[in-house]
Parts: C-alpha cells; sequence; structure tokens
C-alpha cells in the first residue's frame, strides 16, 4: 500500500470517528438538554393548571414553592447552558433568553411569596385570637352578671 492511499485512509478513518463523536457529542448534550428543560416545563405546567384553577389568577401560597422549584430548575438549566456552551454549540441568544425569563421567574417568586408570608402571618394571628391586618385586639367584654 503507497503512503498516500495510507493517509487518504487514514484522514478518511479520522473523519468518521469524528463524525460519530460529533453526534455523540450532540446525542449527549441533546439528551441532558431535554431532560433539564422537561424538569422546567414540569413547573411550568403546574403553575399554568394553578392559574386555571384560579381562573386566571395565581394563588401566592400555592405559587411560591413551586416558583422556588422552577427558578432552581432554570439556575441549573442556564448552569449547563453556560458550561457546556463551546461542547454544545449553545446559542448566546439562548442563553441570553433563559437569564432574561430567570430574573422574571425570581422576581415573580419573591412577589408571590411575600404575599404568601403576610397571609400566613394573618392566620397565625387570627388563630392566636388577634385581629388580621394588624389590627389591635378589641377590648375584653366584661363576664358575670351586670
Amino acid at each position: 500500500m503507497n503512503a498516500t492511499r495510507w493517509a487518504k485512509m487514514t484522514v478518511a478513518a479520522a473523519l468518521v470517528v469524528a463524525a460519530a463523536a460529533g453526534s455523540a457529542t450532540a446525542a449527549t448534550c441533546q439528551q441532558d438538554f431535554q431532560r433539564l428543560a422537561s424538569v422546567r416545563q414540569t413547573y411550568i405546567l403546574k403553575l399554568n393548571a394553578l392559574s386555571k384553577r384560579g381562573h386566571g389568577k395565581l394563588d401566592p401560597v400555592a405559587a411560591c414553592g413551586i416558583l422556588r422549584n422552577l427558578s432552581a430548575a432554570e439556575i441549573t438549566l442556564l448552569k449547563y447552558m453556560t458550561d457546556n456552551k463551546d461542547f454544545c454549540g449553545v446559542p448566546d441568544q439562548a442563553i441570553s433568553n433563559l437569564s432574561t425569563g430567570h430574573a422574571k421567574t425570581v422576581s415573580f417568586a419573591g412577589k408571590a411569596c411575600s404575599v404568601a408570608a403576610k397571609a400566613a402571618q394573618m392566620r397565625k394571628r387570627a388563630a392566636q385570637g388577634g385581629g388580621g391586618l394588624g389590627a389591635p385586639r378589641a377590648p375584653a367584654l366584661p363576664a358575670g352578671p351586670l
């Protein structure tokens, strides 16, 4: 076998191996991305169902935990996309869009959880006999015969 033919076969074999590795890389990236995006989508679907039950409005108490979980899923997905940007060929725009969406999720979660905390505080006061909304306690009525 002459050197030129050997070189051509070596290059062809290298291209086949590189193509196989490239498709394996793409498959790995695709599988990882789909798994992480699926987790995120699960929380989005839960929020949509909660909104539908509330006729377009979210119950902040129920939404708080789901929003926190959604935020954590977005952080995981964003980290994967950033860490594997070059390896998986993730476009900058995709990272930017997810980052912007995550900022909105964090803001919305903060608001919902703040309202949920206030509602829990009001329920606690009401259970202790205090008024809601921080109202002072009503004076005790006299007991016994007047």
